[in-house]
């Protein structure tokens, strides 16, 4: 497999101390640089940002837009969602630690597609803003593109 370059993603968030703590205590990013705005952290060697984006107001009469999923293998997959491809043994430990310090799951750690190409553990959740994040890993990195 080739060497992947860092991607850079940029996300909204309304309460950016807290999301500031969930990044960088919970799943142990490295912060970098930030202003009263934006907060820069290492995800996994990739460059994550999250920036103040102030909460939209909801009208009154409506209930607050629903998550949107999408059914895969059985299981309501949370869209958009964005995360990191981690080696298998990276997936085993931090999901670990995720269950340890209380992270409420939308899709608790599981084996996907078992036995099958693409076999992958995955995993779902979100920050404090409501971004969905999923981490998985392949039995077969060499399957990440697998038709």
């Amino acid at each position: 497999m080739q060497n992947v370059t860092p991607f850079h993603i940029a996300i909204p968030v309304h309460n950016l101390a807290e999301c500031r703590k969930f990044y960088g205590e919970i799943l142990n990013c490295e912060e970098g640089r930030s202003s009263e705005h934006w907060v820069d952290f290492n995800l996994f060697g990739h460059q994550l940002v999250i920036h103040y984006k102030p909460k939209p107001a909801t009208p009154a009469g409506r209930s607050k837009e629903a998550l949107h999923t999408n059914p895969v293998d059985g299981k309501n997959v949370p869209v958009p969602h964005y995360g990191v491809v981690l080696p298998w043994d990276t997936f085993q430990t931090f999901s670990e630690e995720l269950k340890s310090k209380g992270v409420k799951f939308v899709i608790a750690p599981y084996i996907r597609f078992k036995g099958l190409v693409g076999e992958q553990a995955t995993m779902f959740f979100m920050d404090p803003a409501g971004n969905a994040l999923e981490f998985k890993a392949f039995k077969d990195m060499g399957q990440l593109f697998a038709k």
